[in-house]
């Protein structure tokens, strides 16, 4: 499918504003970021705890935010399509923790527990508490059960909510757990009530662990491009590999000031997205550069920014289709994907349309730049050409050639 034929626009004539914008954009982004001392980065870099709560019927995440404001600081993410919120928090000690996790569940209880009428809650604790309570009742019920049978029972309950995402909704539920009988559920059902939220359990990130995985994080983007500029080196010339990581390190640095300007954080997720970015812009360079060293072939007596222009013409389609379809799929997620998935899709959309410009007006200009500054240098260095021929085509493409044919 082609939407463009023939187009003849003169894209690298019309660079400038959009170099301009480039530098804004660098330029705040790196501000913010001395500003702010670095990024934001999330608890799994940072160090901290993650909190995990269910709930029956999920609440919106402003809710859960609005019950838990002011009692500590904390951050809600949203598990898209899990009955789950994880509660980031800076507490890192034991104590502090336990602090923390009763505070958050206390607080959450309060604004949708519901009213317990005395019962105890069976989302609560785990299977010896359960078994407790249930010991008694059993008993004055005529139901008899050994402790090794009541302890299976409490087991099989507390299995049967652990693969129910964390909570039981309705007692009614526990009738296909095995060892519940009929007598056994009305027992429960006149001690236990079943909680609208639970909580699941804590997960730990030291700040030895979050620094890791900050070095990590880095050393994936420097492996992935510099794996890139030896493969465009070998496959054209190494200045091609040089505009192509150039522009990519343009649409990194780009995206992660606007996630500064921005103030959101940076996850692991969105290391995920940025690492995509990278791939994604670096194969929209490559279309367009290896169409250039085709035309170069064919053209062989044309200047170097007149081909780049007609290269950038013919692939025009192509990267309309390709970066407008993968733009409104990101732009769907960032709309409606939710908290969890707000961060990668942001840095996708923003990567996306920096990443497309940067292949037409960042590295395209930085090769014919080189181009211009070599051929000045040979120019130099043969002296005047003989009359009546141009320094240009008397050359040829020899000191620009891209061409290490690809095997």
């Amino acid at each position: 499918m082609e939407l463009f034929k023939n187009t003849n626009y003169d894209f690298l004539g019309k660079k400038w504003p959009f170099i301009i914008l480039s530098l804004i954009l660098t330029a705040a982004g790196l501000v913010s970021l001395a500003f702010r001392g670095g990024p934001r980065y999330g608890i799994d870099f940072r160090g901290g705890a993650l909190v995990t709560v269910a709930f029956a019927q999920r609440p919106p995440v402003d809710k859960v935010r609005a019950a838990l404001a002011g009692k500590l600081p904390v951050e809600v993410q949203e598990q898209f399509g899990k009955p789950n919120d994880i509660i980031g928090t800076d507490v890192r000690d034991d104590k502090a923790l336990a602090v923390a996790t009763k505070t958050i569940v206390d607080s959450l209880m309060t604004t949708f527990g519901g009213d317990s009428g005395g019962k105890y809650n069976i989302n609560a604790q785990g299977a010896d508490a359960l078994g407790n309570q249930l010991r008694d009742p059993l008993a004055a019920a005529s139901v008899a059960m050994s402790d090794q049978q009541l302890h299976d029972l409490a087991a099989n309950i507390m299995s049967y909510r652990k693969n129910h995402g964390g909570v039981i909704k309705s007692l009614d539920e526990l009738s296909s757990v095995p060892g519940v009988t009929a007598p056994i559920l009305n027992v429960i059902k006149q001690v236990c009530y079943p909680s609208p939220v639970a909580f699941v359990g804590t997960e730990v990130v030291g700040p030895k662990i979050g620094a890791e995985l900050q070095r990590k994080a880095i050393l994936a983007v420097l492996y992935a491009l510099g794996g890139m500029l030896v493969y465009i080196a070998f496959r054209f010339e190494w200045i091609y590999g040089v505009a192509a990581v150039i522009a990519v390190f343009h649409d990194t640095i780009i995206t992660i000031g606007l996630f500064s300007l921005f103030d959101k954080e940076i996850s692991l997720t969105v290391v995920a997205a940025l690492l995509t970015l990278v791939g994604y812009s670096m194969n929209d360079t490559i279309v367009t550069f290896d169409r250039v060293r085709e035309n170069l072939k064919i053209l062989r007596r044309e200047s170097l920014e007149p081909i780049v222009n007609l290269s950038v013409n013919q692939t025009l389609s192509r990267t309309v289709l390709t970066s407008g379809l993968t733009l409104l799929t990101a732009l769907a997620l960032f709309l409606f994907g939710g908290s969890v998935l707000n961060g990668f899709s942001f840095a996708l959309v923003c990567g996306i349309i920096v990443g497309t410009y940067s292949s037409v007006f960042v590295a395209s200009p930085i090769l014919i730049f080189w181009h211009n500054l070599a051929e000045g240098r040979e120019r130099q260095r043969r002296g005047p050409a003989p009359a009546g021929r141009s320094p240009v085509s008397d050359k040829g493409v020899k000191a620009v050639k891209p061409v290490k044919t690809a095997k």
